[in-house]
């Protein structure tokens, strides 16, 4: 079986939403069989290169809060990250344009380290004070990965490379209804929306699994959608 996720390391609930699939997929049966593969999907492709703000101030001018609201609602996903055993830093993150990383993460897919880098750049981004918007953050996390420092440099120094692969990524997103992220694709068959809990994401694999239909749309998960807003829980 393959699971496609569309995800952005800039969607909060992407990351949660990876660590509940991950406890699902530990949880079912053939989960030693289960091909996963990670998707480009953009929150904010306006989002000019190379420019970066400060969470808090883009989440304030967004949901036209105040700093103490918007650091509010940042306690709330914190809350929900923490209940998985996620590290979830409210201060200190950055907001910008995520296309680089995404084009670093199919050069780490063509060599076989694509997961890998994806956990190093959501723990940058959202548990330590490591801007994954620098592109020498993003060379160190590469190397960590286990891809090679020269390759990694070339591929980020090049506008072009992996453009189309993450481009044919969302174009895809598009043609499947992907409306927010975390998107869940299983076999083709069925989409699961949100970030949604550990047994929902056993229950879909065991069904696509046995070929059935699933008996019931999954329930409205947290997400993220394109237009950057992201679902935050209510106190």
């Amino acid at each position: 079986m393959r699971v496609e996720i569309w995800s952005d390391i800039a969607c909060p609930w992407c990351y949660i939403g990876k660590a509940r699939f991950t406890k699902g997929l530990a949880e079912f049966a053939h989960r030693d069989e289960v091909e996963v593969v990670f998707r480009s999907f953009e929150l904010d492709p306006s989002s000019p290169k190379g420019s970066t703000a400060p969470v808090l101030e883009m989440l304030a001018k967004k949901y036209g809060r105040t700093l103490d609201e918007a650091r509010a609602m940042e306690e709330h996903v914190a809350a929900s990250a923490r209940a998985e055993g996620l590290t979830y830093r409210t201060d200190g993150r950055d907001h910008g344009n995520t296309f680089d990383i995404h084009r670093l993460l199919h050069l780490a897919a063509a060599r076989g380290r694509q997961e890998e880098l994806l956990d190093l750049a959501y723990r940058a981004n959202f548990a330590e004070e490591r801007s994954v918007f620098d592109s020498e953050v993003l060379v160190a996390l590469a190397v960590e990965a286990g891809l090679d420092e020269a390759e990694a440099r070339t591929v980020l120094a090049d506008d072009s490379a992996y453009a189309a692969q993450v481009r044919a990524d969302e174009r895809e997103a598009a043609e499947l209804g992907a409306g927010a992220v975390p998107f869940f694709v299983l076999d083709r068959r069925y989409g699961i929306s949100g970030g949604q809990p550990a047994e929902v994401f056993t229950q879909a694999l065991e069904q696509a699994w046995a070929g059935r239909e699933l008996t019931e749309p999954a329930p409205t998960a947290d997400a993220c959608d394109p237009e950057g807003a992201c679902a935050v829980p209510q106190a």
